[in-house]
This record gives structure tokens, C-alpha cells and sequence, in this order.
């Protein structure tokens, strides 16, 4: 079993097209688990994450803050603290911080 705090985990760009958008890598490859990866996302103020999409599905679990999902015709789907967010493979989408402080919500996807 690994137990961690999150502090500890190294924060990163949450990848090309972020803008004051990072990941923290909670369990990854280090870890090596059988199934997912388990993932802290920080969106600072106006920041937000690549648009993007990928050939797997991710949910999301909003933590802190107030945020919107982007969908690719540019609709946004208002997110905050409590919601729970599903994302399908092939879609892309794109979250941003519309709130003050920090967005930061939990990502699994599948290893």
C-alpha cells in the first residue's frame, strides 16, 4: 500500500496549451498500479487546461473552486465544488477557472 500527501507530489504543467494549469501525478507510473492513475489538478486564476481529447475516458471530481467545462463547439458546462464530471473517450473538452482562488479537482484515467 502507498500513502501519501499530496504536497509531496511534484506539481507540472498540465501539458502544451495549459495556461496556469498543472498535475500532480498522485499515483502513475512510479507507483505502477494494475488499472488507473489517479491525478490532483490546480487551475489558478484564468488559467486553464490544453483543449484537447484522447482515446480514453476520464472523471473528474471537483474538489475546490468554480470552473466550466469546453466542449469542441465552444459550450461551457459550469463546474464547482461537489460536482462530479464525466468525459468519454474521443470528446474534446477543456477546463477552465471562471471562480476566484484555486480550481482543483481529482482526474482518474486509465493507466
Amino acid at each position: 500500500m502507498i500513502i501519501k500527501d499530496f504536497k509531496d507530489v511534484e506539481r507540472v504543467i498540465a501539458g502544451e496549451g495549459a495556461e496556469k494549469a498543472y498535475i500532480r501525478w498522485l499515483i502513475g507510473e512510479r507507483e505502477n498500479p494494475p488499472n488507473f492513475y489517479l491525478r490532483l489538478v490546480e487551475i489558478e486564476e484564468g488559467g486553464y487546461s490544453p483543449f484537447h481529447s484522447h482515446n480514453y475516458e476520464h472523471e473528474v471530481f471537483v474538489l475546490d473552486g468554480e470552473g466550466a467545462l469546453v466542449d469542441e463547439e465552444g459550450k461551457e458546462y459550469p463546474i464547482n465544488k461537489g460536482k462530479a464530471v464525466y468525459v468519454p473517450p474521443l470528446k474534446k473538452h477543456q477546463f477552465r477557472n471562471r471562480g476566484k482562488g484555486l480550481l482543483t479537482f481529482i482526474c482518474v484515467i486509465p493507466k
